[in-house]
């Protein structure tokens, strides 16, 4: 993908967010063994992945990018991986039957372990420790051990992340995602709701659709789109010595892959143009995303596609935009406009998530529903104005029924949060409120003739 580029080459350059591993030895021992082990993904599945996100980039598919705000180890369980892979499935097929593209399935998943943190340590009560980092590197518990760095857990999670992968490539090819079992995908607590209701009716209408192909001589039972699908991974690639371990040359096209994820994207924390996140992308031959938040500006934009996708090809690079409801379709536009005017064929997607993150009366960590929706809308609107495809969303979700996400058909109290927060670090819409935003977001294109 680049010259002058090789695996290790990020190492010469200013890492921002890596933790501080009180053993090197171990660290590298670690590394090793990772190192030594099978690789997650294969490059084929990278380049699959990149030729549907091209897809996107033109205007004739949409991207769905969602799952954990960070993986728990102790809440890992096949009924998790199900339930969350049950709400992608929902969400996609209400933004294809209304939205009439296909959609791009990439999940949070099987890697999504680390997290970036705005101060290396924190204080409770007058007691100060390392900042929690995610699972693959140390323990979420306010304790002088948990919050020691562990190098055991990248190799814990490598172990998840192959267990997770085993799991979603049996869903996916093995029955649970055949249109034919859309009603089965109902949840219990979605039953009885409102937006259960609009998903019942369309998956109705999707009935009704199979039989009529069915009476015209389609044989539905031997297409296989109908019986399969493909849902690809991702997560941010915070910990380079991980993503290091797990780089792959490509037997076929001689390319390095970093196959820990089909896409890897960078935070808004480590996107430096001259630092070792971005030193290391450029030259693996997956997919990569990058946030980008509403200071950001044009010329910055400019040149990290050049950075990332010289070639220019379609699919490459996407641009997640974090941006705040207020803000997002003044500080979209100039952006929109400058990436169209160069020539550069990127995915623009939406995170109405991380921009409107407030803090609730009771002191927890929390996101409005209604702000979400209003920064999608925002987010269509700039596209509409500037005659570009808004082309997908990348939001934070769980399979659970939890309470972590103000507002939606629920209408969740800030007095209700603590029923059931359970996040480790951000909050993420449970079920309800994620099919809810499907609708939403299938409703703000059409009405403005975008789909």
């Amino acid at each position: 993908m680049a010259k002058a580029w090789s695996p290790t080459s990020w190492q010469a350059f200013p890492a921002q967010q890596q933790p501080d591993w009180p053993d090197a030895g171990h660290l590298d021992r670690a590394l090793k063994q990772i190192t030594s082990y099978p690789p997650l993904v294969f490059a084929g599945e990278a380049r699959s992945l990149q030729n549907s996100l091209a897809q996107v980039a033109a205007g004739n598919a949409f991207l769905l990018q969602a799952g954990d705000c960070a993986e728990s180890f102790e809440e890992f369980s096949a009924v998790n991986i199900r339930e969350k892979l049950r709400v992608i499935l929902q969400m996609s097929v209400v933004l294809t039957y209304s939205l009439g593209v296909p959609v791009v399935k990439v999940g949070r998943i099987a890697g999504q372990f680390a997290k970036p943190r705005s101060s290396n340590t924190e204080t409770v009560d007058g007691k100060e420790l390392p900042s929690f980092r995610g699972h693959i590197v140390n323990g979420d518990a306010f304790t002088d051990s948990a919050r020691i760095p562990d190098p055991e857990r990248l190799v814990q999670a490598y172990n998840q992340s192959a267990s997770t992968l085993n799991l979603l490539r049996a869903f996916t090819k093995g029955g649970f995602a055949d249109l034919g079992r859309v009603h089965a995908w109902t949840q219990e607590f979605v039953e009885s709701s409102p937006e259960g209701q609009r998903y019942e009716q369309l998956a109705g209408e999707i009935d009704r659709a199979l039989r009529f192909m069915r009476a015209c001589g389609v044989d539905t039972e031997a297409t296989h789109d109908l019986h399969e699908t493909n849902v690809y991974t991702s997560h941010e690639a915070l910990l380079l010595g991980y993503e290091e371990a797990l780089t792959r040359q490509d037997s076929l096209t001689g390319g390095w892959y970093d196959c820990s994820a089909h896409m890897l994207w960078i935070g808004e924390r480590t996107r430096q143009l001259d630092g070792a996140h971005v030193e290391f992308l450029r030259g693996v031959g997956n997919p990569l995303g990058c946030k980008v938040g509403n200071s950001t500006d044009a010329s910055y934009v400019l040149e990290l596609c050049e950075k990332l996708n010289p070639a220019r090809i379609p699919g490459r690079v996407t641009l997640i935009s974090r941006m705040g409801a207020n803000k997002v379709e003044d500080s979209l536009r100039p952006l929109l406009r400058a990436v169209r005017d160069a020539g550069h064929p990127v995915v623009w997607a939406c995170d109405p998530m991380h921009g409107n993150t407030i803090t609730s009366a009771g002191g927890r960590k929390t996101r409005d529903f209604d702000a979400i929706c209003a920064e999608i809308d925002g987010f269509v609107k700039a596209h509409h104005a500037e005659g570009t495809w808004p082309g997908g969303i990348h939001v934070e979700l769980t399979g659970d029924n939890v309470t972590e996400c103000t507002g939606g058909a629920d209408k969740i109290l800030d007095s209700q949060l603590d029923d059931r927060y359970q996040t480790v670090c951000d909050p993420r819409l449970n079920g309800r409120q994620s099919l809810d935003l499907a609708f939403h977001v299938a409703e703000m294109l059409r009405s403005t003739g975008l789909a």
